[in-house]
């Protein structure tokens, strides 16, 4: 396959990505643990959101599973097989059959997996509305069927055709696709919501606890939708950048929500904002407004309105 593909030797774009990817995943770990301390600190065990905390520590547990496997395919490529491959390091990397190269793309299947069923509770969450998430829910289906599909289709391979033009690299497009759309369409669809109750509140005193969820939001999905979008047109080009691409995806993945956890956590007026009692919101002289909650049932309960984070 690296005689056929454009772009750099796969054995170049390996030691490149790991080293992309091992600088990213350092900063996600810095990440993750500010995600534990806005979690915990000076709160009781009993108040910690055990679901989102739960979210975080796999996201992390499997960005480094992913990065712990990289490093010993360049170990083995470079190093270990280095003069006993057929065809030297660029065949050893392009050979998508090994067992660490199937596990490696599992792991990618299951964080994500992990990350866009996120998106899309927390749209149905701040919707409300189980026919506003069906689309969304459809295509995290599309994206678990292709993905598994693709996996299933690497574990089986007999021989290291080009993924840029067998039936593995058909369900590996259609993955990548699925994952860039829902991720807008959910993404698109929490802003839009945010942005209008902002709109229907706006004589209310909580327009800059909204506004940083609208843009934190924003952010994450223009980061996590511009890394999915650059593999797409890597792999539409049948570009060996694609690996590099893939390699990043996971670190991102775990950055893109960590932003969000974070910058939600330490916004005192937006977990206000988000924890108002059913009927009413509390006006900064802690005068009930009555609104009607068709329109503003963010949250019900602490636990649900959360999720946001």
């Amino acid at each position: 396959m690296a005689s056929t593909d454009t772009g750099m030797p796969l054995d170049a774009a390996a030691i490149m990505s790991t080293v992309l990817e091992g600088i990213l995943y350092g900063f996600s770990v810095l990440m993750f643990i500010g995600t534990i301390w806005t979690f915990t600190y000076k709160k009781r065990m009993r108040d910690v959101n055990r679901p989102i905390a739960a979210v975080a520590v796999f996201l992390f547990l499997l960005s480094t599973m992913h990065m712990v496997i990289d490093i010993i395919r360049v170990e083995d490529g470079l190093v270990k097989y280095r003069n006993t491959f057929p065809g030297g390091p660029a065949a050893f990397f392009a050979d998508y059959t090994q067992e660490t190269y199937v596990v490696k793309t599992t792991v990618i299947l299951m964080q994500t997996l992990l990350a866009d069923g996120v998106v899309v509770y927390r749209c149905y969450v701040v919707w409300q509305s189980v026919w506003v998430a069906i689309l969304p829910c459809m295509m995290w289906c599309a994206i678990a069927v292709c993905g598994s599909y693709m996996v299933y289709d690497l574990s089986l391979a007999s021989d290291a055709e080009s993924v840029f033009t067998n039936q593995s690299g058909r369900w590996v497009a259609a993955f990548i696709v699925f994952t860039f759309a829902t991720n807008l369409v959910s993404s698109g669809l929490l802003a839009y919501r945010i942005w209008t109750i902002e709109r229907s509140v706006s004589t209310i005193r909580t327009r800059r606890g909204i506004r940083p969820i609208v843009r934190v939001l924003v952010d994450a999905a223009a980061l996590y939708s511009a890394t999915t979008f650059s593999a797409i047109i890597c792999f539409a080009l049948s570009n060996n950048g694609t690996y590099v691409i893939g390699d990043l995806i996971n670190p991102i993945i775990s950055i893109a929500f960590y932003m969000v956890f974070i910058r939600i956590a330490i916004n005192k007026d937006t977990q206000k904002f988000l924890s108002v009692v059913p009927g009413t919101i509390e006006t900064d002289r802690e005068i009930p407004l009555h609104y009607p909650m068709q329109t503003l049932q963010i949250a019900c309960r602490d636990d649900t309105s959360s999720w946001l984070k």
